[in-house]
């Protein structure tokens, strides 16, 4: 077999099982990042930064339809086996009306710092997965203009106890976003863009994740902090195309299990409210649950009460 005709075959297999699709704006033909691509059944994955997913019939044999979707743009429905290379998204003009102004300068402000809750403890972690955003609430003092600076992440590098102490290598990469408060719970999206960011095996478990230059502000109402994994990322940092769930065969049949991605995010008890909420990204209605004994009475966090995530703040308040 010569060289070049071994390329070929490998570049044939490769796209029999790894077929690449991009996601573009229809109107200036420029990339949509992250965009949600949605199986129809709970599961999905996300287009990387340049709007590209990967999707072969071979690696999701049971997936017919494909719910591309992403903020300010139409949901798109497509049929597995009429898939394009390129798939056009058609901006939803009722996303664009919302424009918040803020003043460059508001005078002079004083740090306030609001401490994460942090521990070791695997068993009283939330396991992250693609499928699952977590929100967090936060008040504002009615008063005075409040702009968040800093978010602080609890994280849990190791995967479980045990271990040999020594931390495996990974990069993972995670969208924040931010929500109004609605008779407590999270409501509309603010018109704030997507905070990509990167955490790895080398950070500290109480990760400091600067958004200064976001201008973020936190309404009078509160708003809700909102943490969501995206997958593994390569050495450069981009987004790895591969499968994020496995499938286990049972007397029920195969069920798929979400993959786990690290780090591990601790759940505490010692807040006193119950202000943190989590829901499915890939269902069409992605309603939001507070994560308490209502939500599951079989959970080993709730249970134990372990019913929120110690996300801290640094928050600028201006005297104004």
């Amino acid at each position: 077999m010569n060289k070049a005709f071994l390329i070929l075959l490998l570049v044939l297999i490769q796209n029999i099982h790894s077929q690449r699709y991009t996601v573009l704006d229809s109107i200036k033909k420029s990339p949509v990042s992250y965009a949600t691509i949605s199986f129809g059944n709970g599961n999905g994955l996300f287009a990387d930064a340049d709007g590209v997913f990967e999707f072969s019939e071979k690696r999701y044999a049971d997936i017919d339809s494909l719910f591309i979707s992403a903020l300010g743009y139409k949901e798109f429905a497509i049929d597995t086996k009429k898939l394009s290379k390129k798939i056009l998204l058609t901006r939803e003009i009722a996303e664009l009306q919302e424009v918040i102004v803020t003043a460059e300068n508001l005078g002079k402000y004083k740090t306030k710092k609001k401490n994460a809750k942090i521990h070791n403890d695997y068993f009283k972690c939330w396991l992250p997965t693609v499928e699952s955003e977590i929100a967090v609430f936060f008040p504002r003092d009615p008063l005075k203009s409040t702009k968040i600076a800093s978010v602080f992440l609890p994280v849990k590098m190791e995967s479980s106890r045990g271990s040999s102490g020594k931390k495996q290598a990974f990069s993972t990469l995670f969208k924040m976003q931010f929500y109004r408060n609605y008779k407590g719970t999270p409501g509309k999206r603010l018109p704030s863009e997507d905070i990509i960011f990167n955490i790895t095996n080398k950070d500290k478990s109480n990760f400091e994740l600067d958004i200064s230059e976001y201008k973020v502000f936190i309404p009078k109402e509160g708003l809700f902090v909102s943490l969501q994994v995206l997958g593994y990322a390569d050495k450069e940092g981009k987004l790895q195309h591969t499968k994020k769930y496995h499938e286990v065969e049972t007397n029920k049949g195969i069920i798929k299990i979400s993959t786990t991605f690290r780090p591990l995010l601790p759940f505490t008890d010692k807040i006193a409210d119950n202000i943190t909420f989590t829901r499915r990204v890939f269902f069409k209605n992605r309603t939001w649950q507070r994560f308490d004994k209502k939500y599951s009475d079989t959970n080993n966090l709730i249970k134990t009460n372990h019913m929120n995530y110690g996300i801290g703040l640094k928050t600028h308040v201006y005297e104004k």
